[in-house]
């Protein structure tokens, strides 16, 4: 192969790692109104909202995953963009409750997870 031949498979290789690698981060940036509660309520039990902040925070305790619970139904998994992952703590003050979250949304085979950058206490907790 002669100088000028590798120069351009040089060129289009990182042309196309570049448009790769762009093309890997698939979040999208959102804020969400909705109840923090544990994960095995918001499936098993079909809640609207937590039956207490109490039983939530029991839950968390005792291993349950707190989701976001919006307020159209969609559940969020609040992650993080690192590895592994931490957080749980973050969220426990807020279980129970009615927050507003923002962050950038994933989704993959109709789920979605949240990585949370904002979370706070919703005045109306209807």
């Amino acid at each position: 192969m002669n100088r000028g031949s590798a120069a351009k498979v040089s060129v289009v290789s990182v042309l196309l790692m570049a448009a790769l690698a762009a093309g890997t981060d698939t979040s999208k940036p959102i804020s969400v109104k909705g109840y923090v509660l544990d994960s095995a309520c918001a499936f098993t039990k079909n809640l609207k909202k937590p039956i207490s902040a109490e039983c939530a925070v029991a839950c968390a305790k005792a291993g349950s995953l707190l989701v976001i619970l919006s307020d159209d139904g969609t559940i969020y998994w609040p992650i993080a963009e690192t590895t592994p992952s931490s957080g749980q703590n973050e969220r426990l003050p807020f279980a129970g409750k009615k927050v507003t979250a923002s962050g950038k949304v994933f989704q993959r085979g109709g789920s979605g997870a949240l990585v949370i950058a904002k979370i706070g206490p919703l005045s109306d907790q209807k």
